[in-house]
């Protein structure tokens, strides 16, 4: 059997003396493109920052293709960071870098990458992402919204991770590009093998997308399985997201 992509097990996190996530446990395979859901407050970019290492639990485990997030091995940790990439909400981009600065970063970050390799690099992520190779000249200021999240996509994949970790991808986008987004993020899946885990309180996001739902509440998970299974299930903020839309959506 193989190793869980994703392994978190017992989390507790708190604030203060507020719990946010208590005994939560999720176990996320190879290929599988999950669908983060959950109330305002419930935890679900908190989720996500504790799987990218950013923040770490009070207690409970975070593990990643097998690895503790808490290993000591800094060389252990850092392979395991090379294999998952980050598209935050706002694209985070460095806005006084240029486009392809900021796809070439993390390449640079590596520091074993001539340039000439961080060009070629550069341009096929760009393509990747249907952007042109003139595209790297402009600077984040210049983009617009659809044009930035490709960018931000193409820096988040810059390494080439299996592990790509989604804050609401379409956020700030009409719904024409939000759907060229959605296509772009699938076709890339498919192609690359990737899995994907994904903050959406978008229902054509979670449609065109996630092959599996996670659904936060109470502090913890507490539904998970295919995306048709977990519509069905009866709970209140289940039966509040998906509403009247449930049917369309199976």
């Amino acid at each position: 059997m193989s190793v869980p992509v994703v392994e978190l097990a017992g989390i507790n996190t708190v604030f203060g003396r507020e719990y946010v996530h208590r005994d939560l446990s999720l176990v996320i395979g190879e290929g599988q493109v999950v669908g983060l859901l959950g109330g305002s407050g419930s935890g679900k970019t908190t989720l996500l920052r504790e799987m990218l290492g950013l923040l770490r639990p009070a207690a409970g485990s975070v593990r990643l293709f097998g690895v503790d997030l808490q290993e000591p091995d800094q060389v252990l940790q850092r392979n395991v960071r090379r294999r998952l990439g980050m598209l935050f909400q706002h694209g985070a981009l460095f806005s006084a870098l240029s486009v392809f600065d900021n796809i070439a970063f993390p390449l640079r970050e590596l520091k074993c990458l001539d340039e000439d390799w961080i060009s070629r690099l550069v341009h096929l992520k760009l393509a990747m992402v249907e952007l042109d190779a003139s595209h790297g000249k402009l600077m984040p200021a210049e983009l617009s919204g659809g044009m930035f999240k490709r960018v931000a996509l193409a820096r988040a994949l810059a390494l080439e991770p299996e592990l790509l970790l989604l804050d609401e991808p379409t956020a700030g986008l009409d719904p024409d590009r939000s759907q060229n987004f959605v296509d772009l993020i699938g076709a890339l899946q498919r192609e690359l093998g990737l899995t994907i885990v994904m903050v959406t309180h978008d229902l054509q996001t979670l449609a065109g997308l996630a092959s599996h739902v996670a659904v936060l509440a109470e502090q913890r998970i507490i539904a998970f399985g295919p995306k048709d299974q977990v519509m069905t299930v009866d709970h209140p903020f289940v039966t509040g997201f998906f509403g009247a839309d449930r049917r369309k959506l199976l």
